[in-house]
């Protein structure tokens, strides 16, 4: 049970997008342990393809550093992406 909400911390907020010019999601990145760079990179991506899918490009991205989430946790990267009905 622990794991699955440990699992959940690096997901993405799910917001409808029914009829709305506009919609904000975020998702957090988790920093790899060892090495440098995002260990989810391809859940950005399944976020920014499944907006475009329903009719959403991103309009605007920014990213804020969340901190640690404890021991071996590596660091936490809040992107808020704002997309845009086209």
């Amino acid at each position: 049970m622990a794991f699955e909400k440990m699992k959940e911390a690096g997901s993405f907020s799910n917001a409808s997008g029914a009829d709305l010019q506009y919609v904000v999601l975020q998702v957090t990145l988790k920093e790899k342990f060892i090495g440098t760079g995002s260990g989810n990179l391809t859940e950005l991506e399944n976020v920014i393809n499944a907006q475009a899918a329903k009719g959403y490009r991103l309009h605007t991205i920014t990213t804020a550093n969340g901190g640690s989430k404890g021991l071996m946790g590596g660091d936490r990267i809040q992107a808020t992406l704002v997309f845009e009905r086209i």
